[in-house]
């Protein structure tokens, strides 16, 4: 974390989120020692990784465990979720549990305020997530569709965008899934046509393997290797600046 703070990191956005491991006084105790804001999250994952009383919960029940960690605090914690994420569909599919955490995500949303940031499997059912969640009445000015960047996605991207949402490059240095090398050919036809104003960049740390320490890429990738590759490819400061800093910025307002 100091290593990003050097590198004039100065938030980040933890999307672990119930049932998944998440550790809320870690991050208070990570904020005190590093300098850096930590916006914790809300919701459930994907049907894989669901608790059991997610089948025989309602919807509104859901959302009323999300809106109180919004507004009142995570596991006992002073820590407040400031997103609703990262509300997860299957490879391919969206399951009749998955669209019910949907509806709770739109509830949560619609009496809080706080955004939804979505987990796509494979880049897979984006544009029908962003469906499940208008027909409740979320803005997709107020929804950013996860995981675009795992395959050649750009039809999607497209049409995601032209509905008002904001899309991620969030699996950044995940080669092995899919190369930057495509992941910047993308952004840059995205860049040609005006529209990275609807672009968030990061990365998908969720395994210790994937910290510098283990041999992975670690947490300063995304700064250190990823943006002068942006650089080399003809993106602008300022078109950079706008994907890591200034749309997350109105974005999480």
């Amino acid at each position: 974390m100091k290593t990003l703070v050097s590198l004039g990191v100065r938030n980040i956005v933890e999307m672990t989120n119930r049932y998944m491991g998440r550790n809320p006084q870690f991050m208070l105790d990570l904020m005190r020692d590093s300098g850096i804001n930590v916006m914790a999250s809300t919701g459930y994952y994907q049907s894989a990784f669901f608790p059991q009383h997610v089948a025989h919960t309602t919807a509104r029940q859901l959302a009323d465990e999300m809106i109180a960690e919004i507004e009142q605090g995570i596991d006992g914690t002073t820590l407040k979720a400031g997103v609703i994420g990262e509300i997860g569909s299957s490879k391919g599919v969206i399951t009749p549990d998955e669209e019910k955490i949907f509806h709770a995500a739109a509830i949560a949303h619609l009496e809080t305020g706080r955004p939804v940031s979505t987990h796509t499997s494979l880049s897979t059912m984006g544009l029908e997530q962003l469906a499940l969640l208008k027909k409740r009445g979320v803005d997709t000015e107020r929804v950013v569709i996860g995981h675009c960047d795992l395959r050649d996605n750009l039809d999607n991207i497209l049409r995601m965008i032209e509905q008002g949402a904001y899309i991620q490059f969030d699996t950044i240095g995940k080669n092995d899934y899919y190369p930057d090398e495509k992941r910047i050919a993308m952004l840059q036809t995205l860049a040609q046509r005006g529209l990275l104003n609807r672009v968030m960049l990061s990365m998908d740390i969720t395994r210790r393997s994937h910290l510098k320490a283990n041999g992975g890429n670690g947490f300063e990738y995304l700064i250190s290797t990823f943006v002068p590759m942006l650089s080399n490819a003809g993106l602008t400061q300022i078109e950079i600046d706008l994907m890591l800093r200034d749309n997350p910025a109105v974005f999480f307002k």
